[in-house]
């Protein structure tokens, strides 16, 4: 089981904690909504659960929730920037299908 971040990904990670001057990692987990039945989430985290997995990719530490990681296994974190949007991009092998908007996903 892991998850993983792009080199880019962690980078970009790794700025945004040095700007709050806090944070330990990034959590990453899902959650049931969308036209497919799942969202992805993310936030930032400042005090780890015991019950987190903790999956540590260039240097960043991932924290995901027992209930999510079947769900996301496998999946790496990229950042990308597309024109004057940039995001996070997520290559999930777990997903079935997608939704149109691209916001939620299927397992």
């Amino acid at each position: 089981m892991a998850i993983t971040l792009t080199e880019k990904a962690a980078k970009h990670v790794s700025r945004y904690i040095e700007k709050r001057g806090k944070g330990l990692g990034l959590r990453f987990g899902v959650r049931t909504t969308g036209c497919s039945g799942m969202a992805y989430k993310l936030e930032y985290v400042d005090e780890a659960s015991t019950d987190d997995e903790v999956f540590e990719s260039h240097g960043i530490k991932v924290f995901v929730d027992p209930k999510s990681l079947p769900y996301i296994d496998g999946t790496e974190l990229d950042f990308a920037r597309e024109g004057l949007n940039e995001g996070f991009k997520f290559y999930n092998p777990n997903v079935k299908d997608e939704c149109g908007c691209g916001e939620s996903f299927r397992i």
